[in-house]
């Protein structure tokens, strides 16, 4: 591959939001990039690609019997169930369907910037599985692809019912230890079954190793984990998606796949991937995230379609064999690895005379939709810091503390811990009253800022995410 074409691969990567990038060729990592203050060695939160893995479990349960056929009925497996809005193509849902996105279930979650709705509503409710059952039907299975979070949770659930595990428990036995997949997180429904339509936390080299398990037919280290025909249904997907900004895309198992250009990946919200390129045996795997915008105004973004980074890795794979050596590219490579690692701090400020009043002082918060508790940072001390209490998830359950380091130098702090992995967070002065807090959680996705306006004995705190949420809180200093 040229070193080159792969460090302005690299550099595309920083203008479009990623967190991590690597290309694996014929078995070997030829390009590796963590962009910071993201680094190496950590899980990050890989949104829909979870459904590629329920995907995959899936096809192993057909591989071991667990599941008879593609064309059972989804209602069979929860027979101990009450649902609504039972009529005729409802009796029609087979595992296939919801494989294929074609369940034809009313549900509202679009490939597009409009909110999925209906995937909000399925998280906010106390039983998501009953929610996904008790949806009326929009259209006849298997007639219309429409993108649904709800179909990949109850194979989810399928796989519970067939294995009496969860899907991680499964997995773990199943794909994840035999691939040397360990360090995993893995969220839940309120009745413990894995969330089929995304949480699933991985780091990005055991996304490749997944990814490569596909490019070796479902082979790995001599043995068949995933039926060679199911991986064959997948690179040949026959599905349309129906989008018009990609009407080549095509649907199969959870994956989605650019038959035009022999390609298939594995796809998550703010450009987390999977891509296998079985022509170029070559995996490509990309994490990302939302940005707030840079000095310059213009912020990362993590919009880039799929045939965009399908084209720049195959433009990069110049022949089968090795190229003849060049040291002067492979430098310019590793330059852009190191520049990628290396963060760009913002500009500081001078700290306020507040500093000294606030710091180590808790403010409290009423029920709030953030659960915010308490929050109180120190800003004097030898190593800045703040801390929050949330209040408690369910009713009995133990309130949860967090918090970590802060950098007052235009750079981020990482350490210390938040609710899905470390904390990072750097912080400036607005003016003499407003201390603002940009912090986000290592691989989550969930940048955001804080500004916290002093008062008195009270604090105005303005939430702001890079996702777009916004809130306002106000909170009052303890005697």
């Amino acid at each position: 591959m040229d070193s080159n074409e792969l460090a302005s691969l690299i550099d595309f990567g920083a203008s479009h939001g990623m967190d991590s990038l690597l290309v694996v060729r014929h078995g070997k990592i030829v390009s590796e990039a963590y962009y910071a203050p993201f680094r190496i060695g950590l899980k990050h939160r890989v949104n829909s690609v979870t459904k590629a893995v329920v995907g995959t479990l899936i096809g192993i349960a057909f591989k071991e019997g667990l599941l008879a056929s593609p064309e059972q009925r989804v209602l069979d497996f929860f027979s101990d169930r009450t649902i609504a809005n039972v009529d005729d193509r409802k009796k029609a849902l087979t595992i296939q369907s919801l494989l294929d996105m074609t369940s034809g279930i009313d549900w509202t979650e679009p490939l597009s910037s409009a909110p999925p709705t209906s995937f909000f509503s399925m998280e906010r409710s106390q039983d998501w599985q009953q929610f996904i059952l008790d949806r009326p039907m929009a259209e006849r299975p298997g007639s219309v692809f429409n993108y649904d979070s709800g179909n990949a949770h109850l194979l989810s659930a399928i796989i519970t019912k067939v294995t009496g595990r969860s899907a991680l428990d499964y997995a773990t036995e199943k794909l994840f230890g035999p691939l040397g997949i360990g360090d995993v997180y893995w969220r839940h429904d309120p009745q413990g079954v894995s969330a089929g339509g995304a949480g699933l936390y991985l780091q990005p080299r055991d996304m490749a190793k997944i990814g490569t398990l596909y490019l070796q037919d479902g082979v790995w280290e001599g043995n068949q984990i995933v039926p060679a025909k199911w991986i064959d249904g997948v690179k040949h997907a026959t599905v349309d998606m129906r989008q018009s900004w990609g009407p080549n895309l095509r649907y199969a198992s959870l994956f989605w796949a650019i038959p035009s250009k022999s390609a298939y990946s594995a796809v998550g919200y703010h450009g987390q991937l999977i891509v296998v390129m079985p022509t170029l045996d070559c995996v490509a795997v990309v994490t990302g995230s939302s940005r707030f915008p840079d000095s310059s105004g213009s912020p990362a973004s993590p919009r880039y379609s799929l045939d965009t980074l399908v084209n720049l890795v195959a433009g990069a794979a110049k022949s089968d064999k090795p190229l003849p050596e060049n040291p002067a590219a492979l430098a310019h490579l590793a330059s852009r690895v190191q520049d990628a690692a290396t963060e760009k701090p913002t500009s500081g400020s001078d700290a306020s005379e507040l500093a000294k009043a606030i710091s180590g002082k808790v403010y409290h918060f009423t029920d709030n939709a953030l659960r915010l508790s308490s929050l109180s940072v120190d800003l004097v001390g030898p190593n800045p810091s703040y801390e929050y209490v949330n209040y408690a998830g369910q009713p009995g359950a133990p309130t949860e503390q967090f918090g970590g380091p802060i950098g007052l130098d235009g750079a981020y702090r990482v350490g210390g811990r938040r609710s899905f992995g470390i904390s990072a967070a750097k912080g400036v002065w607005l003016d003499k009253t407003t201390f603002v807090i940009d912090l986000q959680t290592l691989g989550n996705d969930d940048a955001a800022k804080v500004s916290l306006t002093y008062s008195g004995k009270g604090v105005d705190a303005s939430f702001e995410s890079a996702g777009g949420f916004r809130l306002k809180l106000h909170g009052e200093a303890g005697d």
